[in-house]
């Protein structure tokens, strides 16, 4: 029987390339009560692996540390080098209200589970987004610069020190950011150069901090294995900047450089409201309805006989 209460949970780990530890990591969190596990999703280049975990409350809380124990075990991050910026094992463990659950229970989750996670296994705890102390911190990008390389001298700082915690970073697993947010949608587009000079003026052109779209963080990366570049995104609010307007503006900003969109990729799951939004604007449907799309309606009219 499905959770009265759902939550969902998307820890980014920094393992991407071994694919036994990965498992080990996946199979820390497949057995617990109350809860599944709906994606694994592993990327190379970025040497990290996102999951996508989904339960009660209390399943989740106890999925999420269970992961943690098992990362700590295994990744030890002297040893880690990989495109994405980083600083931690488990490098962000986001808790997002899904069915009966508000953002305040969510944002209540992540202090027991930050509060649990330096208690049982040392590691420093930020909490980021709607879980944040004080403004500074909401952004993820602020807390996780420097890297787990330069923590260990950020977190001496007056300003820095963890919300949970003493101001020592792991010596292998670092430190780790929890927090409450709506969905996001993780969405990189790939570029046909090598140059990557070209993704990260397109990533400054696209995402909001720097006058792009309101809703979108991106960074740009070199997929070495493909001879690629790519723009990396979060879309914090789908629906207000929806994926085929950042997919629009990277097209027009690559077409400055004479540089094709060769293809794009969802990290993990994406919202299916995100994907009717992108249907309707390319293939210029009028008067489409939600209930038109077979799965829906299907589902609907099972839940009605219910």
């Amino acid at each position: 029987m499905k959770p009265k209460k759902l939550v969902e949970c998307v820890p980014n780990v920094s393992e991407g390339r071994d694919p036994q530890k990965i498992e080990q990591l996946a199979q820390a969190v497949k057995g617990v009560p109350d809860v599944r596990l709906l994606d694994v999703d592993p990327d190379p280049d970025h040497h990290r692996t996102v999951l996508t975990i989904v339960g009660s409350p209390e399943g989740v809380e106890e999925a999420a540390l269970k992961l943690v124990e098992k990362a700590v075990e295994l990744i030890d991050l002297r040893q880690h080098k990989g495109e994405h910026p980083r600083m931690g094992a488990v490098d962000v463990i986001p808790f997002v209200p899904i069915q009966n659950v508000t953002m305040d229970e969510c944002v209540e989750l992540s202090k027991r589970v930050g509060r649990a996670i330096w208690e049982r296994y040392e590691i420093p705890v930020y909490l980021y987004e709607r879980s944040a102390t004080r403004p500074e911190r909401e952004d993820l990008a602020t807390i996780r610069k420097g890297e787990f390389e330069g923590f260990f001298a950020k977190i001496q700082e007056p300003e820095w020190a963890p919300d949970f915690g003493e101001r020592r970073v792991h010596p292998t697993a670092g430190v780790v950011a929890v927090g409450a947010r709506p969905p996001l949608i993780a969405f990189n587009v790939n570029l046909g150069t090598g140059d990557l000079s070209i993704a990260k003026k397109i990533a400054q052109a696209v995402r909001g901090s720097s006058g792009g779209l309101r809703y979108v963080k991106a960074l740009g990366f070199k997929l070495e294995d493909r001879g690629l570049v790519q723009v990396s995104m979060n879309m914090t609010n789908y629906e207000k900047t929806p994926l085929y307007r950042a997919l629009a503006l990277i097209e027009r900003e690559a077409e400055r450089y004479g540089v094709p969109v060769v293809g794009s990729e969802i990290v993990g799951l994406v919202p299916r409201e995100a994907l009717y939004q992108t249907a309707e604007f390319f293939l210029k449907l009028e008067d489409f309805r939600r209930d038109q799309v077979l799965e829906d309606r299907i589902e609907r009219a099972f839940e009605e006989e219910a």
